[in-house]
């Protein structure tokens, strides 16, 4: 079974120094209420064939009653799959899904019959760097780019009908590989079928569809039981999983609450294998997600300096006050 980059990553937690967090402020993301996983949450949505990315998301603004639904990545209306949706104030997250790897299921139909073998050394000629040009209906500019595809493994083969997984780099085109390689079999071939089955940490084994997120929301709104919309929503911290991240003390966190560059001294914990210019999630003790940055130092450096400036920060997500810029000392 292929896995995407960052699934390849064994990340080490490494203990820079020991600090506690103060209970008065904050909290972990799992005690957090409903209504606060509702404004503040995400959804590893199974879209269904027919609508669009946006109408998918507009359809959970509209079942959830919130003001607000975004989604990361889209899919045509006739792919179904892993469309991962953000309420409210959690929608800039998806931006961090945007470049994450991504991994489809596809048919794609031969119009010819094609020897086994010839396929099979078809296919392993568009495994790794590929050459794409975007298709004529595409949300970007057409030209040739460049695009990995990290694996491409045959599932089945039906006659002209060919199952396969895999996975790729954000931004590429399963429809026009499908066409490149009956291109280069002489044959022709299109997509007959499409499902994203991963899209960076959200994968299918924890899917849910449009009804089960209408049904958890009725169970809450008319049993007062929420347990299952606590499925159907998760944290927004679960859209960050895929990402290093880099534990800070809490009296830091209001500082980069306030957009400040996030300084050595701050830092409590810290994964292995940071480089620099690596997106990193900044998380309080309590494992919540504080904010995003640009590492500006590995994690090597980060644990062998004392001072200097470790990560630039591109969007806050906890709002300034959670946590006060001064800890005060607890009442004996």
């Amino acid at each position: 079974m292929g896995l995407l980059p960052f699934e390849k990553i064994k990340r080490e937690i490494l203990i820079k120094r020991e600090a506690e967090t103060d209970k008065r402020y904050g909290c972990n993301p799992d005690e957090r209420k409903i209504q606060e996983i509702l404004d503040y949450g995400v959804i590893n949505l199974n879209k269904p064939k027919g609508p669009t990315s946006h109408m998918a998301s507009d359809y959970v603004q509209k079942i959830l009653h919130i003001e607000k639904a975004g989604h990361g990545g889209s899919l045509d209306p006739a792919v179904t799959g892993i469309l991962p949706v953000a309420t409210c104030r959690a929608t800039r997250i998806v931006q961090a899904l945007l470049t994450a790897g991504k991994e489809y299921v596809c048919i794609m139909h031969l119009h010819k019959p094609v020897p086994k073998e010839e396929l099979e050394k078809a296919l392993k000629e568009f495994t790794g760097k590929i050459i794409q040009l975007p298709p004529v209906k595409s949300a970007v500019v057409r030209k040739e780019r460049e695009r990995e595809v990290y694996y491409l493994d045959i599932l089945e083969i039906d006659g002209q009908d060919v199952l396969f997984r895999m996975g790729s780099q954000a931004g590429t085109y399963v429809r026009k590989l499908c066409h490149d390689v009956g291109k280069r079999l002489k044959v022709g071939a299109h997509m007959a079928e499409l499902i994203r089955t991963k899209a960076g940490p959200f994968t299918e084994k924890d899917w849910v569809s449009l009804q089960d997120l209408e049904d958890a929301y009725s169970f809450w709104k008319e049993e007062n039981n929420e347990k299952f919309l606590r499925y159907c929503i998760k944290p927004v911290e679960f859209a960050v999983r895929h990402l290093p991240k880099i534990w800070i003390q809490d009296s830091a966190v209001d500082t980069v609450c306030h957009g400040a560059s996030l300084n050595v001294p701050g830092v409590v914990k810290i994964e292995s294998g940071i480089d620099k210019d690596n997106i990193v999630a900044i998380m309080s003790l309590k494992d919540e997600l504080v904010a995003l940055g640009t590492a500006v130092m590995t994690s090597q450096q980060i644990m062998t300096e004392q001072k200097g400036l470790c990560v630039k920060i591109d969007k806050v997500f906890m709002l300034p006050g959670t946590y006060p810029r001064q800890i005060a000392p607890k009442k004996e």
